[in-house]
């Protein structure tokens, strides 16, 4: 990992493996995500993969094989599940930069992401279905929010891999850049988002994303109580005061 003012760069580093999601991986992934929400000095993370070939080829079969032997149902789904912990409770802005192919785990990694950078060279496919197995870890359900189910139907069903162009097209990532300005341009937009006001970058993206979830009333409901709780914060009275003073916001995150 490594840091750019206040952005974390994560790096999924086995590229002798193309990156494959083994045990490890997940268990520092984890843990890594979790220290960067507790730290204040971090306001957004950039999660790519290590060299120009992958982002990651998903999980490493070998050590889901070794793992999988004998596990009851209810162990394996909770295996499964962790996975993805990391990213799904990481409450600020989190960008995937996709420097090359994504497969399986791969794809779920960046769709959990909140928005996805890819490279002109990367591609995107869901290849279980050619090994008997399926997507496990919210594969099915994201990639069907995100670009529809018919679409997701046939990316899952076929296994095909998608290019960067029709990831665009179909909305499974925002933005296709060329390689060689892919983590800036990603870092870029992240810094953008970490310069904010902390308390309502977080507020904000939680009303968003658990909003998705309810009806258009609730939603607006869950809206009203952020925006309310947000009049409270000291860096609500901070942003007017630095605007009427014509200076930049210092934030307390508070």
């Amino acid at each position: 990992m490594s840091v750019q003012g206040r952005v974390a760069i994560i790096s999924l580093n086995r590229p002798e493996a193309m990156n494959a999601i083994s045990m490890q991986m997940r268990a520092d992934l984890r843990e890594t995500l979790e220290a960067l929400r507790r730290d204040p000095e971090i306001g957004a993370a950039v999660l790519t993969g290590s060299g120009e070939t992958a982002f990651s080829s998903g999980m490493d079969l070998r050590g889901f094989a070794q793992t999988n032997a004998g596990m009851p149902v209810a162990e394996m789904k909770r295996f499964r599940w962790a996975q993805a912990e990391g990213i799904a409770a990481f409450d600020k802005p989190i960008i995937a930069a996709v420097n090359g192919v994504a497969i399986g785990g791969g794809v779920e990694l960046a769709l959990l992401c909140d928005l996805v950078f890819a490279a002109e060279s990367a591609s995107f496919a869901f290849a279980e279905i050619k090994r008997g197995l399926m997507p496990g870890n919210g594969g099915t359900q994201r990639l069907s929010r995100r670009i529809g189910q018919a679409r997701a139907l046939e990316m899952i069903l076929t296994g095909r891999s998608v290019s960067a162009d029709e990831a665009l097209a179909l909305g499974l990532v925002e933005y296709v850049v060329p390689q060689a300005e892919l983590l800036t341009k990603a870092v870029a937009l992240a810094a953008q988002m970490a310069a904010q006001a902390p308390v309502a970058v977080r507020s904000a993206k939680a009303a968003i994303q658990r909003g998705a979830e309810l009806s258009l009333d609730d939603g607006i409901r869950l809206e009203q109580d952020l925006a309310a709780f947000l009049y409270t914060t000291e860096d609500a009275k901070e942003g007017p005061r630095a605007f009427l003073e014509k200076r930049a916001p210092v934030w307390r995150g508070s």
